[in-house]
């Protein structure tokens, strides 16, 4: 093979022509990561955790077994594999959060003083919603038909009657019909909730001052019960 000189290496109007640097070598290729196989256990918290997020957000007529699978990034048959469907998965993410709101209510009623059981009440019940109000929303829709499975209102039930038992010992103890303990209990509990789901999307003012205006009404209301309590419109004289 002939050598080439530096002249003819030059090339025309005697400019150097470099020769193409060579390529640089490919990178090894990085192997895929491996995706950790779940148990089953995992697997179902997983979608217990996906599911209880979708009905938060929608409810559950809104939300499909495909957008469960599809945020869990399953197929379908896995969640059907362990919950049998919709109704299955709703019905344990329900009856989770009405155990934790319970329990959490429960544990705070220790006060024997009808006044101190309010505030306490009012707090727990304030601050799940503050907590957890992914829960909170997930009780508070609308239940579907025939899906039997506790809800807001049943947890709330439960409340009241543990609050019944104090009150009608408070009744009784100041001349009162204890069998309208069940009534005051009812409505107490009752004015908590309600105003514990309108909290829920405004978050004013804090939950504190929030339960001691509560506390502030009933009690203040309690502390001048009448006997026996008559509308005033049936007080008037009927017109003729």
């Amino acid at each position: 093979m002939p050598e080439v000189s530096d002249g003819d290496a030059a090339g025309a109007g005697g400019r150097r022509v470099t020769p193409p640097a060579p390529a640089p070598a490919a990178a090894p290729k990085a192997k895929p990561a491996s995706r950790v196989r779940m148990s089953a256990a995992q697997r179902r918290e997983q979608l217990i955790a996906t599911g209880r997020q979708l009905f938060a957000e929608r409810g559950f007529d809104a939300t499909s077994i495909e957008e469960v699978a599809a945020r869990a990034k399953v197929s379908k048959p896995v969640v059907y594999e362990h919950f049998g469907g919709k109704e299955g998965l709703y019905a344990v993410v329900v009856d989770r959060e009405v155990r934790a709101l319970l329990d959490r209510i429960t544990t705070a009623l220790t006060a024997g003083h009808p006044r101190e059981l309010l505030e306490q009440a009012a707090l727990a019940l304030l601050g799940y919603i503050e907590e957890d109000a992914s829960g909170f929303r997930v009780l508070v829709r609308e239940s579907p038909l025939m899906a039997g499975t506790a809800n807001f209102s049943s947890v709330m039930n439960d409340v009241a009657h543990q609050v019944e038992h104090i009150l009608g010992a408070e009744f009784k103890s100041r001349g009162y019909d204890p069998k309208l303990a069940e009534l005051y209990s009812q409505a107490l509990v009752g004015m908590v909730a309600l105003t514990g789901r309108w909290w829920l999307e405004v978050r004013k003012p804090r939950k504190e001052t929030v339960a001691a205006h509560l506390v502030n009404l009933a009690w203040n209301g309690l502390s001048h019960l009448e006997a026996k309590p008559t509308l005033i419109t049936s007080r008037r004289p009927s017109a003729r």
